[in-house]
Protein backbone atom coordinates (compact mmCIF):
# COMPACT_ATOMS: atom_id res chain seq x y z
CA UNK A 1 0.00 0.00 0.00
CA UNK A 2 1.31 2.74 -1.22
CA UNK A 3 0.96 6.49 0.56
CA UNK A 4 -1.88 8.74 -0.09
CA UNK A 5 -2.06 12.12 0.45
CA UNK A 6 -5.74 14.08 0.61
CA UNK A 7 -6.14 17.16 -0.62
CA UNK A 8 -8.23 18.89 2.31
CA UNK A 9 -8.94 22.70 0.46
CA UNK A 10 -8.22 25.03 3.29
CA UNK A 11 -9.90 28.70 2.85
CA UNK A 12 -8.45 31.51 3.68
CA UNK A 13 -10.78 34.03 2.50
CA UNK A 14 -13.25 35.25 5.66
CA UNK A 15 -16.56 35.07 3.23
CA UNK A 16 -15.83 31.73 1.74
CA UNK A 17 -15.37 30.35 5.05
CA UNK A 18 -18.40 32.06 6.73
CA UNK A 19 -20.11 30.76 3.76
CA UNK A 20 -19.41 26.83 4.33
CA UNK A 21 -20.43 26.81 8.04
CA UNK A 22 -23.69 25.31 8.42
CA UNK A 23 -26.37 27.26 10.52
CA UNK A 24 -29.14 26.48 12.73
CA UNK A 25 -32.06 27.38 10.05
CA UNK A 26 -30.18 25.33 7.21
CA UNK A 27 -30.76 21.72 8.94
CA UNK A 28 -33.30 19.45 7.33
CA UNK A 29 -34.36 16.10 7.85
CA UNK A 30 -33.01 13.21 5.68
CA UNK A 31 -34.47 12.98 2.67
CA UNK A 32 -37.40 10.51 2.74
CA UNK A 33 -37.29 10.27 6.47
CA UNK A 34 -40.66 12.41 6.27
CA UNK A 35 -43.74 11.55 5.03
CA UNK A 36 -47.47 13.31 4.37
CA UNK A 37 -49.98 12.48 6.91
CA UNK A 38 -52.81 10.73 5.58
CA UNK A 39 -55.42 12.61 6.39
CA UNK A 40 -58.87 10.41 6.58
CA UNK A 41 -62.35 11.47 5.74
CA UNK A 42 -61.90 14.57 4.12
CA UNK A 43 -63.68 14.76 1.62
CA UNK A 44 -63.93 12.78 -1.77
CA UNK A 45 -61.03 14.75 -3.21
CA UNK A 46 -58.60 13.73 -0.62
CA UNK A 47 -58.82 10.12 -2.32
CA UNK A 48 -59.15 8.94 1.39
CA UNK A 49 -62.91 10.34 2.11
CA UNK A 50 -66.06 7.69 2.08
CA UNK A 51 -65.13 4.68 3.78
CA UNK A 52 -61.84 6.75 5.15
CA UNK A 53 -59.91 3.18 3.68
CA UNK A 54 -61.58 0.78 6.01
CA UNK A 55 -63.31 -0.90 2.99
CA UNK A 56 -67.12 -1.47 3.39
CA UNK A 57 -69.11 -2.18 6.82
CA UNK A 58 -68.24 -4.72 8.77
CA UNK A 59 -67.12 -4.46 12.40
CA UNK A 60 -63.73 -3.70 11.25
CA UNK A 61 -64.80 -0.71 9.27
CA UNK A 62 -66.80 0.69 12.80
CA UNK A 63 -65.40 3.17 15.34
CA UNK A 64 -64.48 1.47 18.31
CA UNK A 65 -63.30 -1.68 16.80
CA UNK A 66 -60.82 -3.93 18.74
CA UNK A 67 -59.84 -7.22 17.54
CA UNK A 68 -60.63 -9.99 20.03
CA UNK A 69 -58.33 -12.08 21.12
CA UNK A 70 -58.71 -15.85 20.27
CA UNK A 71 -61.67 -14.42 17.91
CA UNK A 72 -61.47 -16.77 14.82
CA UNK A 73 -64.86 -14.90 12.57
CA UNK A 74 -67.27 -17.45 12.63
CA UNK A 75 -64.63 -20.49 12.76
CA UNK A 76 -65.31 -22.68 15.85
CA UNK A 77 -62.14 -21.14 18.00
CA UNK A 78 -59.31 -23.39 19.04
CA UNK A 79 -60.15 -23.80 22.39
CA UNK A 80 -63.51 -24.89 21.97
CA UNK A 81 -62.42 -27.65 19.44
CA UNK A 82 -59.24 -29.40 21.04
CA UNK A 83 -61.02 -31.75 23.51
CA UNK A 84 -60.79 -31.52 27.43
CA UNK A 85 -59.59 -34.65 29.53
CA UNK A 86 -58.92 -35.25 32.85
CA UNK A 87 -58.88 -32.80 35.92
CA UNK A 88 -56.33 -30.83 37.68
CA UNK A 89 -56.60 -30.43 41.28
CA UNK A 90 -55.96 -26.99 42.02
CA UNK A 91 -55.05 -28.07 45.73
CA UNK A 92 -52.50 -30.61 45.22
CA UNK A 93 -49.04 -30.75 47.13
CA UNK A 94 -46.35 -31.90 45.33
CA UNK A 95 -43.66 -33.29 46.54
CA UNK A 96 -40.14 -34.16 46.01
CA UNK A 97 -39.94 -37.89 47.37
CA UNK A 98 -37.14 -39.24 49.19
CA UNK A 99 -36.84 -43.29 49.76
CA UNK A 100 -34.95 -44.02 53.41
CA UNK A 101 -32.39 -46.10 51.02
CA UNK A 102 -31.76 -43.15 48.76
CA UNK A 103 -31.23 -40.84 52.05
CA UNK A 104 -28.62 -42.78 53.94
CA UNK A 105 -26.72 -42.74 50.12
CA UNK A 106 -26.95 -39.13 49.80
CA UNK A 107 -25.58 -38.53 53.50
CA UNK A 108 -22.65 -40.41 52.62
CA UNK A 109 -21.88 -39.01 49.55
CA UNK A 110 -22.49 -35.11 49.96
CA UNK A 111 -21.01 -36.07 53.97
CA UNK A 112 -24.59 -34.79 55.45
CA UNK A 113 -25.42 -35.36 58.89
CA UNK A 114 -28.81 -33.67 59.40
CA UNK A 115 -31.43 -34.38 56.22
CA UNK A 116 -33.03 -31.20 56.23
CA UNK A 117 -34.23 -28.84 53.70
CA UNK A 118 -31.49 -26.36 53.49
CA UNK A 119 -28.64 -28.84 53.12
CA UNK A 120 -30.53 -30.35 50.21
CA UNK A 121 -30.57 -27.27 48.51
CA UNK A 122 -27.28 -26.25 49.52
CA UNK A 123 -26.63 -29.31 47.27
CA UNK A 124 -28.31 -28.92 44.49
CA UNK A 125 -30.86 -31.91 44.83
CA UNK A 126 -34.17 -29.89 45.15
CA UNK A 127 -34.86 -26.25 44.42
CA UNK A 128 -36.08 -23.41 47.39
CA UNK A 129 -39.89 -24.41 47.04
CA UNK A 130 -39.68 -27.67 46.99
CA UNK A 131 -41.44 -29.92 49.11
CA UNK A 132 -39.85 -33.10 50.36
CA UNK A 133 -41.87 -36.14 51.77
CA UNK A 134 -39.61 -39.18 53.00
CA UNK A 135 -40.70 -42.74 51.86
CA UNK A 136 -40.46 -46.13 53.69
CA UNK A 137 -37.84 -48.16 50.97
CA UNK A 138 -34.82 -49.08 51.64
CA UNK A 139 -33.10 -49.66 54.51
CA UNK A 140 -31.49 -47.29 56.71
CA UNK A 141 -27.67 -47.85 57.49
CA UNK A 142 -27.11 -45.39 60.85
CA UNK A 143 -28.50 -42.76 62.50
CA UNK A 144 -29.63 -39.33 60.54
CA UNK A 145 -32.05 -36.67 62.06
CA UNK A 146 -34.55 -35.49 59.17
CA UNK A 147 -36.03 -32.32 58.77
CA UNK A 148 -38.44 -32.25 55.99
CA UNK A 149 -42.36 -31.80 55.18
CA UNK A 150 -43.98 -34.88 55.01
CA UNK A 151 -42.53 -38.61 56.53
CA UNK A 152 -44.61 -41.86 55.82
CA UNK A 153 -46.02 -43.72 58.61
CA UNK A 154 -43.09 -46.81 57.66
CA UNK A 155 -40.10 -44.19 56.96
CA UNK A 156 -41.15 -43.08 60.36
CA UNK A 157 -40.81 -45.92 62.44
CA UNK A 158 -37.63 -47.06 59.93
CA UNK A 159 -35.99 -43.91 60.91
CA UNK A 160 -36.34 -44.36 64.64
CA UNK A 161 -35.94 -47.97 64.96
CA UNK A 162 -32.11 -46.73 63.32
CA UNK A 163 -31.86 -44.30 66.17
CA UNK A 164 -32.72 -41.00 64.13
CA UNK A 165 -34.95 -38.48 64.67
CA UNK A 166 -37.98 -36.95 62.51
CA UNK A 167 -39.03 -33.10 62.42
CA UNK A 168 -41.88 -32.17 60.11
CA UNK A 169 -41.15 -28.79 59.00
CA UNK A 170 -44.08 -26.59 57.68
Amino acid sequence: MGNFEFAIPRFTDSKISKSRKMKLHQLRPAKGSLHKEKRLGRGEGSGHGGTSTKGNKGQQSRTGYKRKMAHEGGQMPIQRRIPKRGFNNPHRVAYKVFNIGQAGQLAEKYNIKEFSLENLYINGLVSQTDKVKILGNGELKGKLSFKVNAVSDKAKSAIEAAGGSVEIVK
